[in-house]
């Protein structure tokens, strides 16, 4: 990357099992909610088939199999205010992309978030864990005709931004963003949210995979990697706590 090209970068993360591990609170509220139908029986295990899925995709399913009469709407809605409240109170952000957003920061690199959560579940992680003193600009796939693995949430991410496409990177958990930033035409970091093995096709895409996820992320590593030959100095090194 070229200094000047450099210069215009900015930096869209998906948010959650990027930024934060919102799936304890995301299962949490799902089996609180089926115990109000007397579900006794969600496990972690039963819910890990719906990670990366849609809520009204998720509670479809499960309304079905477990015969619960109310509709799927009347049951998004009903996880969606326990999960709320789960996560203004008990997100938690991964330590190191916390620093990464602090390195950029401090770099006065533009970055937003790109997520599949309602605007109201955005807002709740994004003020409960701090995050919302680096990210004003931020984008739910609400608001777009087409979620992931569709380009669209990316594409008005970088509008918001004022920024090209071309001159933005993303972060990213899961594969089906991984494809949806590169239908957008951006760069990806991938950081599985479930590590994936060397030759898993999932994140052929992406320009940078860290396999084990957070496990192997550094923000050294993905700083160097958008801005080679350099290394974070005291005015990149953000905020003081």
């Amino acid at each position: 990357m070229n200094s000047s090209h450099a210069d215009a970068l900015s930096v869209i993360f998906d948010l959650d099992g990027t930024l934060v591990d919102s799936e304890p609170n995301a299962y949490e509220s799902m089996r609180l909610l089926l115990g109000r139908y007397g579900v006794a029986d969600f496990t972690w295990e039963r819910n890990a088939r719906f990670i990366g899925i849609s809520n009204l995709e998720a509670l479809t399913v499960l309304r079905a199999e477990y015969r619960i009469a109310a509709s799927a709407e009347e049951l998004v809605a009903g996880q969606e205010a326990i999960y709320l409240d789960l996560a203004r109170r008990s997100t938690q952000v991964f330590p190191r992309m916390r620093e990464f957003v602090e390195l950029l920061h401090g770099r006065g690199v533009p970055v937003a978030v790109a997520s599949g959560s309602s605007l109201a579940g955005i807002e709740a992680v994004l003020t409960g864990t701090g995050l919302d003193a680096f990210f004003t600009t931020y984008v739910s796939a609400d608001e777009v005709r087409r979620g992931k693995p569709e380009p669209d949430v990316f594409l008005e991410a970088a509008r918001r931004l004022g920024a090209a496409p071309s001159d933005c990177v993303v972060v990213e958990d899961a594969a089906p963003g991984a494809r949806a930033a590169h239908a957008a035409g951006m760069r990806c970091i991938a950081v599985p949210y479930v590590p994936v093995d060397t030759t898993d096709p999932a994140f052929d895409t992406a320009g940078l995979l860290f396999p084990a996820g957070q496990d192997e992320f550094t923000a050294r590593a993905a700083y160097t990697w958008l801005f080679p030959g350099t290394a974070p100095g005291p005015k990149e090194r953000g905020p003081a706590a």
